[in-house]
Parts: C-alpha cells; sequence; structure tokens
C-alpha cells in the first residue's frame, strides 16, 4: 500500500468511526472541507503516526499547517525515508 493510500484510510477509518459525512477524497480537497474537525485531524496524525513511526509536524518549524489534501500528503512524503 502507498503512503497516499495508507493516508486516505486512515481519514476514511476516522470519518466513519465519527460519523462524519466525507467529500471524495482528492488532492486539492481542502482539509477544512473533509469532513473531518480539529479533533478528528488530531486522530488521524495519531493514527498514522502509529502506523508509520513518524510525525512530520514536530519537524515543522514555521508552523504551516497544510492546506489541502496534497500538502498533507507531501509533508508525509517529506518526512517518511
Amino acid at each position: 500500500m502507498t503512503l497516499r493510500m495508507t493516508i486516505f484510510e486512515t481519514i476514511q477509518q476516522v470519518a466513519a468511526e465519527l460519523g462524519k459525512p466525507q467529500p471524495p477524497l482528492r488532492e486539492d480537497l481542502h482539509l477544512a472541507d473533509s469532513g473531518l474537525d480539529s479533533l478528528g485531524l488530531a486522530v488521524v496524525v495519531a493514527r498514522l503516526e502509529d502506523r508509520l513511526g513518524v510525525d512530520p509536524f514536530s519537524r515543522l518549524v514555521d508552523g504551516a499547517f497544510p492546506m489541502t489534501l496534497g500538502d498533507f500528503v507531501q509533508l508525509y512524503e517529506s518526512a517518511t525515508p
């Protein structure tokens, strides 16, 4: 499974568990429109850290949070070997 697929699957699982409606996931989808609130996204980040062994947010120096799902994926791609 690719990193992108792992991220998308994790987002879908968390949204389903929280009973949140979700639009189709695509690279240009704004995270604010993903169907998840900040708590839901925090759960996604925690689960991805468990699965991937990395927290790319701990390495952000300017605090620039990714705006789109594509940005979110790129952040993880840059943090994983």
